[in-house]
């Protein structure tokens, strides 16, 4: 028995060594550089959360302002760039005349003096509205940002041309898998290198479709998300990146994350190998998937050095927050 025994022992010590050494970080060089800020949203009136519903409008439970911008707005981006953010994510609807809105929700009714399911509007029309009518924070006693919002939902266009050098992750509300084809091909149209700045995720259909005819774009969905890291869970201890994990942005919830094969350096370089960029989240818990790193709490949760992304819903205490971080 004994001689059975030894010799699978002895495989499992070096399985168990081999595993260690490919995986420990303490053995991996750090990427240099500060963390990539992605602001969701850019700076925008922040909400109440509880008991949220996909057609919950946020709106008409905003907390009492503390700025003046509004989401999905070029002045809330420009402010977004200039409080730290690497990366600023937006929300687009196709449009009856060939555009693309930038604005969060399915219609117009909750925000704006409007009616009516966003993409059955023209950009025209859309320009005519108020997007600060709807905000109220006491019920609807007061309409702090009424009249303010006139002709401030910009198109795509106008948000590429306003920021030419900046990076955004465009972000499709549909599961039409004809929306990411017409995407595909408004963003065709621009340089190379313009659309290397460029990330889009959302729904399975359109993102799919999108990335059969723009490979180079980095994109992720819910399901090619929970494929890349299903795989990786499963083989990633050998170092081999699975196919689904390449050229995408990789979504990895902070209390995912130290489950991970060789987080955090050597999961970061692997990824960054593969093409793709890892963004922190806030930690899941079985609800909504788009919790940000929000508090200086969870700021302080991150690894020393660490140089991925971190997707946040507060990008001015972000940007704060880590410069008293030790690196």
């Amino acid at each position: 028995m004994r001689r059975i025994w030894r010799p699978l022992l002895v495989l499992l010590l070096l399985l168990a060594a081999f595993v260690y050494l490919t995986n420990t970080s303490l053995l991996a060089s750090r990427s240099a550089g500060d963390p990539i800020l992605l602001a969701h949203r850019g700076i925008a009136q922040r909400f109440d959360t509880t008991a949220l519903e996909n057609d919950t409008c946020t709106a008409e439970r905003i907390f009492p302002p503390t700025h003046a911008f509004l989401e999905n707005t070029i002045p809330s981006m420009r402010a977004s760039f200039e409080a730290g953010a690497d990366i600023v994510e937006i929300d687009v609807h196709p449009t009856t005349d060939g555009k693309f809105a930038v604005f969060h929700d399915w219609t117009v009714d909750c925000r704006t003096d409007g009616t009516g399911v966003t993409r059955e509007h023209s950009m025209a029309e859309l320009k005519k509205l108020d997007i600060g009518h709807g905000y109220t924070a006491d019920g609807g006693k007061t309409f702090p940002f009424r009249g303010k919002g006139i002709g401030l939902m910009p198109s795509l266009d106008d948000v590429l041309n306003a920021f030419p050098n900046r990076r955004f992750l465009i972000n499709v509300k549909s599961r039409d898998p004809e929306e990411g084809a017409k995407l595909a091909a408004a963003l065709k149209a621009l340089p190379a290198n313009r659309r290397a700045q460029l990330m889009v995720y959302g729904g399975d259909e359109p993102v799919t479709r999108l990335k059969s005819e723009l490979p180079e774009v980095k994109t992720v969905s819910r399901g090619s998300l929970k494929a890349c890291l299903i795989r990786y869970i499963a083989y990633g201890w050998t170092g081999i990146v699975p196919e689904t994990c390449r050229n995408m942005a990789v979504l990895v919830p902070i209390n995912v994350a130290p489950w991970l094969w060789g987080w955090p350096d050597r999961f970061l370089n692997r990824m960054e190998a593969a093409g793709s960029t890892v963004f922190l989240l806030g930690p899941y818990g079985g609800g909504a998937f788009s919790t940000g790193i929000d508090t200086p709490e969870e700021i302080k949760q991150l690894p020393v050095g660490y140089s991925g992304g971190i997707w946040t819903n507060e990008i001015e205490m972000a940007a704060d927050a880590l410069k008293s971080k030790p690196r």
